[in-house]
């Protein structure tokens, strides 16, 4: 009885530790994004007079650094740009990925292990190591300050853990099925438009949300390659606002939650989508 006793205690403390150790990172995670938004919420005379303030008083809630940043600063054409930029990307991922993992799982062809194997061998370099040499490489062919260079740079960032991801998804499925579906008079095409895709809903999910984060987020290569402001994307454009000394703060926040907050609004509308994307991907393949 004793030692039954001990040990609830001992699930006790797990447990509290447990719920301190999340409270203790969600607060990590949560406060700098909440920090952002109160700033940007706030008048600029109440920032200078209490910065350290991380409160907010809701009668003096304010949306004009919102209104300053999209329709003074160039926001509005940024977010089309980042939209464009990103949605575009996603699309030719999916195609290429669904149509590449698709081959690598079911055709047999010479090199397809070595293809399998070295799916990933791209994404083990890091960003920082490629964007000098095509820097030179764009600028000698004078394709730098173009929007469909950024997608297709981030269309080859992408498109390797969209075939590994994907690879992994496709050999989860039963064969049969496809099988079914060529004896009734399916094409290769017509069975991955019918059966594949449907039958693969999550794992395309969480690879659409991969890519559009890493498109809608990315920073470094759209510093490098462009260079016409009514071009930039979102990231390049709070950069630029952040390197204005003579602005407030509480319109590089704005700015910064205008960045954000679409990323946190699809995460958490596809959370579970995503979750069962990578878990079955991972468990089966």
């Amino acid at each position: 009885m004793k030692y039954g006793g001990r040990e609830k205690v001992e699930d006790s403390i797990i447990k509290i530790l447990r719920i301190l150790g999340i409270g203790f990172f969600v607060v990590i995670v949560a406060f700098p994004f909440y920090w952002m938004i109160v700033s940007s919420l706030k008048t600029l005379e109440e920032l200078l007079l209490t910065p350290a303030n991380l409160g907010i008083n809701p009668a003096k809630i304010s949306f004009r650094a919102y209104r300053e940043v999209l329709f003074d600063h160039g926001f509005l054409r940024y977010v089309s740009n980042s939209a464009y930029v990103s949605v575009l990307t996603v699309i030719l991922s999916l195609t290429l990925a669904v149509i590449g993992g698709y081959a690598v799982t079911r055709l047999r062809f010479r090199g397809r292990a070595f293809m399998s194997y070295s799916i990933l061998v791209i994404y083990m370099f890091p960003a920082i190591v490629l964007v000098i040499p095509l820097y030179v490489v764009f600028s000698g062919m004078g394709l730098r300050d173009s929007v469909h260079l950024l997608i297709l740079v981030y269309l080859a960032q992408t498109l390797p853990v969209a075939l590994y991801m994907l690879r992994s998804y496709f050999h989860s499925l039963p064969v049969e099925i496809e099988h079914a579906g060529l004896t009734d008079g399916c094409t290769r095409f017509g069975v991955i438009w019918r059966i594949v895709i449907p039958l693969s809903a999550p794992a395309l999910a969480s690879v659409a949300l991969y890519t559009f984060m890493i498109a809608w987020n990315e920073f470094l290569f759209a510093f490098m390659f462009l260079d016409t402001p009514e071009k930039f994307t979102l990231s390049r454009g709070v950069v630029q606002l952040a390197g204005s000394v003579h602005l407030s703060k509480q319109l590089v926040m704005a700015a910064s939650v205008l960045v954000t907050f679409p990323i946190v609004i699809l995460f958490l509308l596809f959370e579970r989508h995503l979750v069962r994307g990578l878990t079955a991907g991972a468990m089966k393949g």
